[in-house]
């Protein structure tokens, strides 16, 4: 399955760092008080509340990867992965519809602000992060990603000249959230092996169909494949047009691994003390120490580790809270499919093979 997009800016900068703690305790609280105590009813609903996506906007958290300057908070990528952390042992459903939010953020903030802009980049870049940026930060708006044109192998999106702008044709597996969002970030595969970032609307339209994704877990995510059929994009919408390249095995792959923490984290919790919280340690501190290799070994092997602990952790939590456990109102079982979840969540081969080959030791 897909990734989430949402990569803040590396360790250490922007000036919103400071306010991570605070952040840090807000997004915990939330999980504990409000987000917990609701999971299995989300989890048996159609889609996850808005109040919740209400509530992590109200608490500044739309804006965690966000550049100060638009009213974000630029969180360094440890704060920003623990806040993660922190939402999926709440709420798993609910961090998954927040945590693809940040890959639009992330895009626009990349933009120039001023004009004119930069040899490479499209004239109407600036003005969409004008428009779009603070607002996503706020969380008046909120967005989704759509990024099959970024997976390596035949295009599964491609984006081919029109006039000005562009038409898109083909599909994207996985787009979460649907029922949730104003804007998505779109990236396909344009002529001559480059990549088109473009930003949609989300509402019904000529050219663009959606077809609900069942999820054995985070199933309220609304989850969807679309297809684009000859989806008009004016000039106006697109964000970048780079050349493709494979996509980095560094923050983003981090940044998803956190999703995983968190759902090992609260099992942990259920279980109370034992050798798994020293697992949960080492697995984070992997993630993090992963990061220095370029080659993406030791990330994939990390992944794996925790993808591992994530049903380990699960399974304990079934077993610690007994037979009650396998009814469908009973949090362990929910956090056991969520555990099978992320065995493919934002995977790729190198942590597939990783994890088949420790699942099958």
């Amino acid at each position: 399955m897909g990734g989430s997009g949402g990569i803040p800016a590396g360790a250490g900068a922007g000036t919103g760092a400071g306010t991570g703690a605070g952040i840090l305790a807000t997004a915990r609280r939330i999980a504990d008080e409000v987000l917990w105590p609701a999971a299995v009813a989300v989890d048996r609903a159609a889609a996850v509340p808005r109040s919740h996506l209400e509530l992590l906007a109200g608490a500044g958290l739309f804006g965690v990867a966000g550049p100060v300057d638009a009213g974000g908070t630029d969180l360094d990528l440890p704060t920003f992965g623990a806040v993660i952390e922190a939402l999926a042992g709440g709420c798993l459903a609910t961090a998954f519809v927040w945590i693809q939010h940040h890959g639009l953020v992330r895009a626009l903030a990349r933009v120039p602000a001023d004009p004119p802009p930069p040899p490479g980049v499209p004239a109407g870049a600036a003005e969409l992060r004008e428009k779009w940026l603070a607002p996503l930060c706020r969380g008046e708006r909120r967005a989704g990603i759509a990024l099959a044109g970024l997976l390596p192998g035949p295009p599964r999106l491609r984006a081919r000249p029109a006039g000005a702008g562009w038409l898109l044709d083909g599909y994207s597996p996985w787009v979460t959230g649907w029922d949730h969002l104003d804007a998505l970030y779109t990236v396909a595969r344009g002529p001559a092996d480059t990549v088109v970032a473009v930003l949609l609307d989300t509402a019904e339209q000529p050219g663009l169909v959606a077809r609900r994704q069942r999820l054995v877990g985070v199933d309220a995510s609304c989850t969807v494949e679309l297809e684009f059929d000859g989806l008009p994009v004016p000039a106006e919408r697109v964000i970048s047009v780079d050349p493709w390249q494979p996509p980095p095995a560094g923050p983003a792959l981090r940044v998803n691994g956190s999703l995983a923490l968190g759902v090992a984290g609260r099992c942990c919790r259920l279980v109370g003390p034992s050798g798994l919280d020293t697992r949960l340690a080492d697995c984070r501190r992997l993630l993090d120490d992963a990061l220095e290799d370029e080659t993406g070994e030791r990330m994939a092997a990390a992944r794996a580790a925790t993808a591992e602990l994530a049903l380990h952790a699960a399974a304990a939590a079934v077993v610690h809270a007994g037979s009650r456990s396998i009814l469908l109102d009973e949090q362990a079982q929910r956090l056991t499919r969520e555990a099978t979840f992320l065995l493919v969540f934002g995977t790729r081969a190198p942590i597939r093979a990783a994890l088949l080959d420790r699942l099958t030791r």
